[in-house]
C-alpha cells in the first residue's frame, strides 16, 4: 500500500453521534463523509464532514438551516437527507407546521456551492406528492438514466400510519406521473405500537435494486424491513418489488441494542465494502413517547452479501469499537515503481 495514500480501513467506535436519529451519511467525491440527520429538538438542520466514518464523532456540525418561527416549515424537522445532483448539492427533509407540529409534508432546499457546510442553502418549496397528506422520509437515486423519488406518505383510504411509495422526477425538486405503493405494513412486525414502513434506503447491487425500510413504533419494536426489485424490472410497477417476510434487522438484547432503524448506505473510501448507518437505543424501556426520548444514536456496521446476491444485515453490534474493514495489504506493499 502507497503510504502517502489515504487509508481505505475503517474502524469505528460504536455509537459515532449520539443523540443524532435517522442518520444519513454519504461519501463524496470530494473524498468526505457529510452527514446529516434529525436532532433531538427537531429544530433544525445540521450537517458535518470528515475523511473517515468515525471522525463524524469529533466534527463540529454546522447549523444550515432552522425552521420557520411560524407557519409551514415551523413543525417537527425530520429526517434529512443530502443528496448531490447534476452538480448542486439538494437536501430533502420532512417538516410540520408552527400550529400543527405533526402536519409533515416534503421539503426541499438546494446549494450550488462547493461545500454544502459553508455554501448558501435556498429554500426551494415543498417537493408535492399526488395528494396532500402526512408525508415524510424521502430519499433519491438514479437508475438507467431516470431518477426515482422514494418515501412514506399516510394514504387515507388505508388505515395504515405511512405506506412506501415510489415516482418519476423530473429534475431534483419534483416528481412527475403517479406514485406507486410499493410497500404497506401488513407482517405483525411491522404493525407494532403503529402501522408503519417508513425511512426507505436503497442499495444498488448484484443486478438488484433493494430497500430497506424501517417499520412499527420508534421503541424497541422498530425494525428493518427489505424490499428487492431486479434492476432490469419496470420500478414503477408494485409487482416489481417483493417484500422479505420478516425482518432483515432488529432489537437484539444479546449486544444491547434495541429499536435499530432509519438506516443509510454508504461505503469504506475505496468503495469495496458496503457500510450500514442507523440510529439504535442501547437499553429497552423508555419513559414517555419514544419520539422525545432523545438516545437515538448514530451507529454503523458492514453489510455482508449472501452468495445468492442479497444482503446480510446480521444483528446490531454491540457498542464499543468496530472494525469494519481492513483492506487486504498488497504483498509487495513496499515495492517502488
Amino acid at each position: 500500500m502507497d503510504p502517502d495514500k489515504a487509508d481505505d480501513s475503517v474502524i469505528v467506535t460504536n455509537p459515532i453521534v449520539r443523540r443524532r436519529a435517522d442518520p444519513w451519511v454519504y461519501r463524496h467525491t470530494d473524498g468526505y463523509y457529510y452527514m446529516t440527520a434529525s436532532v433531538p429538538e427537531y429544530d433544525r438542520i445540521e450537517l458535518r464532514r470528515s475523511r473517515t466514518l468515525q471522525g463524524l464523532s469529533t466534527a463540529t456540525p454546522k447549523t444550515i438551516w432552522r425552521r420557520h418561527s411560524s407557519g409551514i416549515m415551523g413543525g417537527h424537522i425530520w429526517a434529512p437527507e443530502i443528496h448531490f445532483i447534476d452538480g448542486k448539492w439538494y437536501i430533502y427533509f420532512s417538516a410540520g407546521t408552527s400550529t400543527n407540529y405533526f402536519d409533515i409534508r416534503l421539503y426541499v432546499l438546494e446549494c450550488s456551492d462547493s461545500n454544502p457546510l459553508t455554501g448558501t442553502w435556498v429554500e426551494k418549496g415543498q417537493l408535492k406528492t399526488n395528494w396532500e397528506s402526512f408525508t415524510l422520509d424521502a430519499t433519491t437515486f438514479e437508475h438507467n438514466g431516470t431518477r426515482y423519488l422514494v418515501w412514506a406518505q399516510k394514504d387515507p383510504k388505508i388505515a395504515s400510519n405511512s405506506n412506501i411509495y415510489i415516482a418519476k422526477m423530473n429534475g431534483p425538486l419534483a416528481i412527475t406521473g403517479n406514485q406507486v405503493m410499493i410497500s404497506t405494513p401488513e407482517y405483525s412486525w411491522e404493525k407494532i405500537g403503529y402501522a408503519v414502513n417508513e425511512g426507505p434506503a436503497v442499495l444498488k447491487k448484484n443486478g438488484k435494486i433493494f430497500i430497506t425500510f424501517s417499520a412499527s413504533a420508534t421503541d424497541a419494536n422498530y425494525c428493518m424491513g427489505l424490499l428487492t426489485a431486479s434492476d432490469t424490472a419496470n420500478l414503477l410497477d408494485p409487482k416489481s418489488w417483493h417484500k422479505s417476510p420478516n425482518p432483515v434487522f432488529q432489537s437484539n438484547p444479546s449486544t444491547g441494542q434495541y429499536g435499530p432503524g432509519h438506516n443509510s448506505f454508504t461505503t469504506s473510501p475505496d468503495g469495496k465494502v458496503d457500510i450500514m448507518v442507523y440510529h439504535a437505543r442501547n437499553y429497552r424501556d423508555i419513559t414517555g413517547d419514544p419520539l422525545y426520548d432523545p438516545n437515538r444514536h448514530t451507529r454503523a456496521q458492514i453489510v455482508n452479501w449472501n452468495a445468492d446476491g442479497t444482503p446480510d444485515f446480521g444483528i446490531p453490534v454491540a457498542d464499543g469499537t468496530n472494525v469494519i474493514y481492513i483492506p487486504p495489504q498488497l504483498e509487495h506493499h513496499h515495492h517502488h515503481h
